[in-house]
């Protein structure tokens, strides 16, 4: 798993690459949450390049959607993979977390 992140005007966006699973989900959390400064109140995770997640990397986007809400900062995700988005949508994160198609999309929602 790699991450990385620019911001685009208000919103800090991340880029996420490669799996994020049992071994990694923790230290994905934390490499999210290191990259998210105090004065960032708007992130957008770029999932167009992740090619798999599980249980507990879902876990990890959702403690960092709560994070996140707990500093008044809004939160989505975009580009989600077919395959991601059908694991989203059947474990009902689409209902909680804020999903965009595309940068434009997420920028324009997070602004």
């Amino acid at each position: 798993m790699e991450l990385t992140s620019e911001h685009n005007g208000p919103v800090l966006m991340i880029a996420v690459n490669g799996r994020i699973d049992g071994l990694n989900a923790q230290q994905f959390e934390e490499d999210v949450r290191n990259l998210i400064a105090d004065e960032d109140k708007a992130v957008a995770l770029d999932l167009s390049g992740l090619s798999y997640i599980s249980s507990a990397g879902l876990r990890s986007i959702l403690i960092t959607a709560k994070n996140l809400k707990s500093a008044n900062a809004k939160f989505a995700l975009f580009a989600l993979p077919n395959n991601i988005m059908e694991i989203v949508r059947v474990a009902g994160f689409d209902k909680i977390i804020d999903i965009k198609d595309g940068a434009d999309e997420a920028i324009s929602a997070l602004s």
